[in-house]
């Protein structure tokens, strides 16, 4: 499961594969050549991306005639955000703290003398 994990945040590290994770987010299943036109690079490098993405297990992949259709499977995201939790529940304890200390301060009325 931590192998599994791994894969997925060095899949998320790269910011083209968390592009291409919006753009099927966003716009449903689509065939290579469509996502790979959004990108500058060459058709081997996105090739490459795309790969790493399959092996997280972040991406499906169809063949539809003679085009690979690409899809997004959130399911290994389920990981990040179980190992994520932990820090969000830490914030959100330190900004309630931040907020009740400030609650305790008084209002800050600016009054100038002339």
């Amino acid at each position: 499961m931590a192998q599994d994990t791994d894969q997925v945040f060095a899949a998320l590290a790269s910011p083209v594969r968390r592009e291409v994770l919006r753009l099927l987010r966003d716009g449903g299943p689509q065939p290579v050549q469509q996502l790979a036109d959004r990108f500058d690079m060459r058709r081997p490098s996105f090739s490459e991306q795309l790969r790493v993405l399959r092996e997280a297990g972040l991406v499906s992949e169809r063949r539809s005639g003679r085009q690979r259709i690409y899809a997004l499977r959130a399911e290994p995201l389920a990981g990040v955000q179980d190992w994520l939790g932990p820090y969000e529940r830490f914030w959100r304890g330190k900004l309630r703290a931040l907020g009740d200390v400030l609650d305790t301060l008084p209002d800050d009325e600016h009054t100038e003398d002339t």
